[in-house]
């Protein structure tokens, strides 16, 4: 019989406890993201993510029309303490979990802490102590800022596949200023097992999605079947980060129908199209 296990993470946030609780709480279906891998049901059918108040209360996602009352129990509320603390037992493994608010200094302290009882199964329980840094602490940074809407992502994503996908992550981030989920890998190529375990790294444009996977082969002439466009805020603040930062610069900021564009290599030669965005894009 496997001992019991512990799993903990925490995050930092720039308003008060009672503010972080409700957002944790009442406002779970606007940080939790939308993305291929994560709900536990399947996702194509997921139009909510909800957690109801009080202890008996559930974690779940709604499913098809919210009417028609199908849907995925995640958790069941076992403490609620507002602006202090929420704990629940996962409807779905053995994991139990513990979120807890503690003023400091300019904000609050969310610390998420998972017990797995000895004999326990973990067959997702744990991912909030992934998943709460980033996602949970992005919403609070903006959420005074914009809409409190849903927003999901695009019909349409990409994948773009990479000898070195860890190190092509990593540059992405740094040179074109994209934003993954997650913590991005560190000195694993090919991805490791864990978060990134399927594998692959995603990262979001907008309401688009960007998964960067591993090569499967060999990168042979220089054909191009997958040149992605990306619309950014300040075209030429844009482009002078990437050059500055190693991109091969293919094309410089040229006038294109309906808007201005330039055109880099990435670090295995792989081809983007950057274009000034509209105001009015999300």
């Amino acid at each position: 019989m496997t001992q019991a296990q512990t799993v903990s993470s925490e995050v930092e946030i720039a308003v008060d406890p009672a503010t972080a609780f409700t957002a944790f709480t009442d406002e779970m279906d606007l940080w939790w993201v939308r993305g291929p891998i994560n709900f536990y049901s399947d996702g194509g059918r997921v139009v909510e993510v909800r957690c109801e108040p009080g202890v008996g209360g559930r974690i779940i996602e709604v499913l098809d029309d919210p009417a028609a009352g199908l849907v995925l129990e995640r958790a069941r509320i076992t403490r609620w303490e507002p602006g202090a603390l929420v704990a629940w037992e996962s409807s779905l493994d053995d994991v139990q979990t513990e979120v807890t608010f503690v003023p400091i200094e300019g904000g609050t302290r969310v610390t998420v802490a998972h017990v797995i009882p000895a004999g326990g199964e973990d067959k997702g329980g744990t991912a909030w102590s992934r998943v709460v840094p980033g996602w949970f602490g992005a919403w609070c940074a903006k959420r005074d800022r914009v809409r409190h809407e849903q927003i999901d992502i695009a019909r349409l994503s990409l994948g773009l596949s990479y000898a070195r996908p860890a190190a092509a992550a990593r540059w992405l981030a740094r040179v074109f200023g994209f934003e993954s989920m997650d913590d991005l890998p560190d000195g694993f190529d090919p991805l490791p097992d864990g978060p990134y375990g399927h594998p692959w790294i995603e990262f979001r444009i907008g309401n688009a999605v960007l998964n960067i996977f591993p090569l499967d082969g060999e990168r042979t002439g220089e054909v191009r079947t997958h040149v992605p466009w990306v619309y950014v805020d300040d075209l030429d603040a844009h482009f002078a980060h990437a050059r500055e930062n190693g991109a091969t610069i293919v094309e410089e900021i040229h006038p294109y129908p309906g808007s201005s564009v330039y055109v880099a290599d990435d670090l295995e030669g792989n081809r983007w199209t950057f274009l000034q965005a509209r105001p009015s894009m999300r």
